[in-house]
């Protein structure tokens, strides 16, 4: 049976040299919604220059004056990235990219019938001279230039490479192959990029759309097939549902082709998270390589292969891309997960207190909730200081509002091994609680609340309330107290128990 390695070398026709060509700042901003200022979009250049993309399309000069401001900035940094100005096949397009002090064009033109007849009206030859007119002019200026045929998939196969034909007579660069609405899979990629290999011998390369999700596997397919030249962007943005990814397509040629392109890959997860937020398009958890979820893992069969051999269920490490591993607690979370965490907090539990905190989140996961570290820690401490011996155990509790009348806290507790019952007022139900409690426990243990704390561990309304107290007795020792619940209510009666049993300890011994 022939491995993995053997079958790439037999099957594919891998170019040499493959370029990554990055349009963030021109396709990736026509993303609706987005717009970016001149500032930003040097961050963004530098950024991908340091990640080190082989070309960076800064924007389309004709577009307005601020294209052009931004690209001459961005030429003024001496990056090594090649800088690309993209143009219509018109003269005017072209003075602009020449305008913005650049020296390579990506130069288009609709060649589809939709195009041709619906939006430029044109006829097949114009459209060859007008293509023709831009590549010479652009040669005729010094400019590499790269020749898009807009909507390519969707045009004649012989008309297409007739256009193809006649711009590289002119001197033309590079070919780009479009799929501007996303209609191809990986088989027809196949077919077409196969096709146009064998009838051209310059560079080619792809720009693929994701209207169907398949941007990343097409231009791989491409890839497969020889072609030299690929157009991504940073979390995949573009118009409508956007391009092919920059991470993705990277990531998936270096972890699964072995294909090594220069790129300091440390540098996506970061890249990302800077064109996230000056785009405001945030990427979704499940977003491949640079999402929050990518390397998170909560199922406890997963946890305790990741503990012993990442490998096991990551297909790279996330130091590879700038990202970090998550260990994430709920419902599925096994002993080792949970034991790992405690010990990344310095948490010494003895088997008594894992279990207690174990079944506490179980509980909460149950419950719909995301446990997060912060949780965790306060779940543990509350357990840690919590009296190991209960006189004092709650029993029931139930809370009546309404109206104007006063809460009433009606509260049962199992007191040496005696169930009692008491209800009383207050002016809200943690105060109407414990009000109820002094009742039950006056004569056991004589208390007065020092101090009260309530915070809320994480955001939200489903956070988790952690109540801290110091209680005093009528001999003056004092006790703290703490406990953590999704109740405001619970939390703060369990915390006045746990003070209650600690100086009840105390007394008798």
């Amino acid at each position: 049976m022939k491995n993995i390695e053997t079958l790439k070398k037999e099957n594919m026709n891998l170019s040499e040299k493959i370029y990554i060509f990055d349009t963030t700042l021109r396709d990736g901003e026509q993303t609706p919604g987005v717009a970016l200022t001149v500032d930003e979009k040097i961050q963004i250049a530098q950024k991908l220059n340091n990640l080190g993309v082989d070309k960076i399309e800064v924007g389309f000069p004709a577009s307005s004056k601020g294209e052009i401001e931004s690209a001459r900035k961005i030429k003024s940094l001496d990056l090594d990235s090649t800088l690309v100005g993209l143009s219509r096949s018109l003269k005017s397009d072209v003075d602009a990219v020449l305008d913005a002090d650049l020296e390579y064009i990506h130069t288009f033109i609709g060649t589809s019938p939709l195009h041709r007849d619906y939006k430029l009206k044109m006829s097949k030859s114009e459209i060859i001279a007008k293509a023709c007119e831009a590549v010479e002019y652009g040669k005729d200026h010094g400019l590499t230039v790269e020749f898009s045929a807009e909507d390519a998939t969707r045009t004649e196969r012989d008309f297409l490479v007739e256009v193809y034909r006649e711009v590289v007579s002119s001197g033309a660069d590079f070919l780009d192959v479009p799929d501007t609405v996303g209609i191809l899979t990986p088989i027809l990629t196949h077919e077409l990029i196969t096709d146009l290999k064998d009838s051209f011998k310059i560079p080619l390369s792809v720009h693929f759309h994701n209207d169907f999700g398949l941007a990343t596997a097409n231009t791989l397919t491409a890839i497969e097939c020889g072609v030299n030249q690929a157009h991504v962007t940073v979390n995949g943005l573009g118009e409508r549902t956007g391009n092919c990814s920059l991470e993705e397509l990277v990531m998936t040629l270096k972890a699964s082709y072995d294909i090594d392109l220069g790129l300091d890959t440390t540098r996506l997860y970061s890249l990302s998270n800077l064109v996230g937020r000056l785009t405001g398009v945030k990427m979704p958890v499940n977003k491949p390589i640079v999402g929050a979820n990518a390397f998170a893992h909560e199922s406890g069969i997963h946890v305790h292969g990741i503990l012993n051999n990442a490998s096991t269920y990551e297909p790279m490490s996330p130091e590879m891309v700038g990202h970090s591993r998550r260990i994430v607690l709920g419902k599925h979370t096994g002993a080792n997960a949970l034991k790992s965490k405690l010990k990344k907090y310095h948490i010494d539990l003895n088997d008594k207190q894992f279990e207690k905190v174990f079944s506490e989140i179980k509980s909460l996961g149950d419950s719909g909730k995301c446990v997060t570290d912060d949780d965790l820690v306060a779940i543990a401490i509350t357990e840690l200081g919590s009296a190991r011996e209960t006189p004092i155990i709650m029993k029931g509790l139930s809370i009546s509002m309404g109206g104007n009348v006063s809460p009433t806290a009606t509260v049962k507790l199992e007191i040496d091994g005696n169930e009692k019952e008491a209800s009383s007022t207050g002016v809200g139900p943690v105060d109407a609680a414990l009000n109820a409690i002094r009742l039950l426990v006056k004569d056991t243990v004589d208390i007065k609340l020092e101090e009260y704390n309530l915070e809320a561990i994480t955001g939200g309304t489903d956070a988790l309330a952690e109540v801290f107290v110091i209680s005093s007795d009528s001999d003056d020792n004092k006790s703290t107290g703490r406990s953590t619940n999704q109740d405001i209510v619970m939390a703060s009666i369990l915390a006045v128990l746990d003070s209650m049993n600690k100086l009840l300890l105390i007394k008798r011994a």
